[in-house]
């Protein structure tokens, strides 16, 4: 509303009372506020660092700072693990799934872009030193040929004199296995090419999509069953796997551990969510996995900065990548544990029966209650990286870190309630185009929904889509419906939509 919305409103009621319509109410607000994101929530090694790239890019900080943790993220993986009970074995994998959410040019791509850098630098260093130590393996194996060839001839010649001299060299000798490449970063792999990654890469890998859409649609069409189980079973990081393929036959990864990042429109999203909270098969639980998801408010304002990125930051934010990318489980097998100490142990316990008492009332929209309950994920698994990050050598998580985790977990919520939002509040945009075309008399005095449609406005592409935002408009009185029979000839009825007269002109 601008600075006359009070008169306007005297106005309208005027009008409406004149013309024996009921004054138009107000649409409600389509989002539900979020809470602002604070510097204070990212660890102090990566603070700096997220809030340059977000002041240089002129982007919300959301952004950027989702991003780097769901990176780092992945390369903790499953070699580290956090055991929330002092005395339980239940492990939680720091895995995590992030999603930002943003229109089309508010720079979600190029600040997910900047905090993947040190990922693609780590991805080139490995690529330089795969090189080298694939030659030697290539030059060793040339050569294990080479004298397996010789011990072969040898044993041709003792195999009527001396068998037993020539059974001992023809035994197998040990060979080094082929070198494998650590990967970090995969895009746009099939399910079977992903499964073959992890099993090289069973600590786990980070999936980036720019646009997660693509990922989303594609396992909801049938035939994809299989592979929605895989990016399922793949979230809790410590299961394994098993495709069953002709022509493949039988492959068993030990552990499938993926974290994911990318980015989803608003329209997209809401679309999406409408499904996912349907009972169809997207309501499965796999967008309640992404418990990382912020769809930030958005300034309206810009200033353009254009100075030398914060090269101290940086470097402490790639440093921290650099250790992380280092870290050994405790062995080929076991993942090495960490545990809360005892103050933080305690704060967890504090926090953790008042959120599974909520949970258990029922309250809560299903869908909400679902994505929160994977907070039990979240929380610990926070409160580890902020650990890994900020206080390597502690060999504990701290208070500190478990109360940024719970900050985290206060900040995430309200972007959850805004996500879910599309699927318990009607969805006001396409409505909110139409009602400042009415505004704005181009409509006449009335439409039909085939009118609307033939003109093209955005989110209005057919009669279907204008009639349910008509339908809202009539429900705060910005219309009324009316349905027109056929002739005496018959013939469908038709319908229209009357402007109520205190809209025109309206603000």
């Amino acid at each position: 509303m601008n600075d006359h919305s009070d008169v306007w409103a005297a106005m309208a009621a005027a009008d409406a009372a004149a013309s024996g319509w009921p004054a138009p109410t107000p649409l409600p607000d389509a989002l539900p506020p979020v809470q602002p994101f604070v510097p204070e929530l990212m660890p102090e090694e990566l603070r700096d660092w997220v809030v340059d790239i977000a002041y240089r890019m002129q982007c919300p900080a959301d952004f950027p700072a989702v991003g780097v943790v769901a990176a780092l993220s992945s390369l903790a993986g499953a070699r580290v693990v956090v055991q929330p009970k002092a005395y339980d074995d239940w492990q939680v994998v720091p895995n995590l799934w992030a999603l930002v959410v943003g229109r089309p040019g508010v720079m979600k791509s190029p600040a997910l872009g900047e905090v993947l850098k040190p990922l693609h630098k780590l991805q080139a260093a490995e690529v330089e030193q795969h090189k080298a130590a694939h030659l030697t393996w290539a030059l060793d194996s040339r050569l294990a040929e080479l004298q397996g060839a010789e011990r072969e001839k040898k044993a041709k010649g003792l195999a009527g004199k001396d068998p037993a001299a020539a059974r001992a060299l023809l035994e197998p000798v040990d060979t080094t296995p082929e070198p494998v490449a650590r990967r970090y970063v995969v895009n746009d792999p099939t399910v079977e090419k992903l499964g073959e990654l992890l099993m090289a890469n069973q600590w786990g890998i980070l999936t980036y999509r720019d646009e997660m859409h693509g990922l989303l649609a594609a396992m909801d069409k049938q035939g994809q069953e299989g592979a929605r189980a895989f990016f399922l079973q793949s979230y809790d990081g410590n299961q394994g796997y098993t495709f069953d393929r002709i022509g493949r036959g039988t492959v068993h990864i030990p552990r499938v551990c993926l974290a994911m990042l990318g980015g989803i429109q608003p329209g997209r999203v809401q679309e999406y969510v409408r499904g996912a909270v349907s009972g169809g098969s997207a309501d499965d639980g796999l967008l309640q996995r992404f418990a990382l998801t912020v769809w930030p408010d958005t300034a309206s304002e810009f200033v353009n900065v254009d100075q030398w990125p914060d090269t101290p930051a940086k470097m402490r934010a790639w440093a921290a990548f650099e250790r992380l990318a280092c870290l050994q489980p405790a062995s080929e097998t076991e993942p090495r544990v960490w545990k809360f100490d005892a103050v933080a142990q305690a704060l967890f316990a504090e926090w953790r029966t008042p959120f599974e008492q909520e949970l258990k009332r029922g309250e809560l929209h299903p869908a909400m209650e679902s994505h929160l309950a994977k907070y039990r994920k979240l929380i610990p698994a926070l409160a580890l990286l902020f650990a890994l990050i900020d206080t390597p050598d502690a060999g504990a998580i701290g208070e500190r870190e478990l109360l940024r985790a719970l900050a985290w977990g206060d900040y995430l919520r309200s972007h959850a309630q805004r996500l879910y939002s599309a699927a318990v509040t009607p969805s006001t945009g396409a409505a909110v185009v139409l009602l400042k075309k009415l505004r704005a008399g181009a409509l006449g005095d009335s439409f039909s929904p085939r009118e609307v449609a033939v003109k093209g406005w955005s989110g209005l592409p057919d009669p279907e889509a204008v009639r349910k935002a008509a339908d809202l408009l009539c429900d705060f009185d910005w219309l009324r419906r009316v349905v027109m029979q056929g002739g005496v000839m018959g013939g469908r009825p038709s319908e229209r939509y009357i402007i109520n007269p205190a809209a025109k002109g309206a603000p």
